[in-house]
């Protein structure tokens, strides 16, 4: 590790930033704990798009969330930068743009970030910076790499959100009221439909859980398109739809409880992987080796996952669509957000019903006794 500039006297206040999506705020924040554990005593602010704030909920590292909006004028600019202006002794930017790195200058004294090689000329906003890997490195490592920068350890666990405890008790009874102890969660709609999985599978997924004596419990963005999606689906097998109707936190709380999780490449999945429970994750087009969800006990910088074939680690099993252009990296076959993606349409329900058994089976503690059969897989799902 190269020498802390901050050996002899550590920061007092430090900014990270990562105005970027919410699965990039979620997985910075090992980020955030590695910081906070190397001084403890600082004061730790996290600065994102307001909308991605909801994902930091309840996180113990943080000592404030500062939201800003994506889009504004001159002015609204001109006032953010005058909030920030060399209120910090650190800025770490953990994405490589220019918005991130013009925060951490305008905010800090010392900064450090990433560079990708076609900005070598973008050095002057920071003090201290590293090479981004935009495809080898997972998201979790890419971030903690910038410890090397400052001589800290790194650490390796993604913090998921957190109900307020004065909202704990409202919230676990309103929740035993609709799901009751043995309860699975299917995230069926992804922001983008390029990472969306079929209608039918999704039905005869919780068809069969159903059948296992499991109540299925759907969950969503509050986009009228994703509501309206999981809404279709309910009304097929007669599921709990709370899609559109959660808070991440509460989301979060949701799925520790549960006995299961089933969703695509999504924020919802990597707080599933994040809080540890047994989690399918469905991947077509997206790289794994990148986002693949973290698994809550994986502790070492390699990414959990290789490029093509999916598998399994720890409570994480990803499922990959099959075919020779997988992954491609691309929005879907028609290369754009609202295009679908032929590989992950093509997934059967027997693939993922056998996967569900297999976690099942071997977490027959969490089930509760739940009878178990594959003997209601009709021979065309198999």
């Amino acid at each position: 590790m190269p020498l802390s500039p901050f050996e002899h006297q550590p920061p007092r206040r430090i900014l990270l930033i990562c105005p970027q999506r919410i699965g990039d705020v979620l997985l910075a924040t090992p980020l955030a704990r590695s910081l906070k554990k190397a001084w403890p005593e600082a004061e730790l602010h996290f600065l994102v798009f307001k909308g991605t704030e909801g994902v930091l909920a309840g996180n113990p590292d943080i000592d404030r969330v500062i939201a800003f909006p994506q889009r504004t004028d001159w002015r609204e600019k001109v006032a953010q930068f005058r909030e920030l202006w060399r209120q910090y002794d650190l800025a770490v930017s953990t994405i490589a743009t220019d918005r991130a790195r013009l925060y951490g200058w305008v905010g800090a004294r010392f900064r450090i970030g990433f560079i990708t090689d076609s900005e070598k000329g973008k050095t002057l906003l920071l003090d201290r910076w590293l090479k981004f890997d935009d495809r080898g490195t997972h998201t979790v490592t890419m971030g903690l790499r910038l410890t090397e920068l400052l001589g800290i350890a790194p650490c390796y666990q993604v913090v998921p959100p957190a109900i307020a405890p004065d909202r704990r008790n409202a919230f676990f009874a309103r929740l035993n009221s609709l799901t009751g102890q043995n309860y699975v969660v299917l995230h069926p709609s992804p922001k983008f439909a390029y990472k969306m999985w079929r209608q039918e599978g999704w039905v005869e997924l919780a068809q069969w859980l159903q059948q296992q004596g499991l109540r299925v419990v759907l969950t969503g963005g509050p986009d009228a398109d994703e509501r309206a999606y999981a809404d279709a689906i309910a009304q097929q097998v007669s599921a709990v739809n709370l899609a559109g109707d959660l808070l991440l936190a509460e989301t979060a709380e949701l799925v520790v409880h549960a006995k299961l999780f089933v969703g695509p490449d999504t924020a919802v999945t990597h707080i599933a992987a994040a809080v540890g429970t047994p989690t399918i994750a469905l991947f077509g087009p997206s790289n794994p080796v990148k986002w693949g969800p973290w698994p809550k006990s994986w502790n070492r910088p390699e990414s959990p996952w290789p490029w093509r074939g999916g598998g399994n680690q720890g409570n994480v099993r990803l499922i990959q669509g099959q075919g020779d252009c997988v992954p491609c990296l691309l929005e879907g076959c028609n290369r754009h957000p609202g295009s679908s993606s032929v590989c992950l349409q093509q997934i059967s329900s027997g693939t993922l019903i056998a996967a569900a058994q297999a976690i099942m089976t071997a977490q027959l503690g969490r089930f509760n006794g739940a009878s178990l059969s594959l003997a209601s897989i009709a021979p065309s799902h198999r």
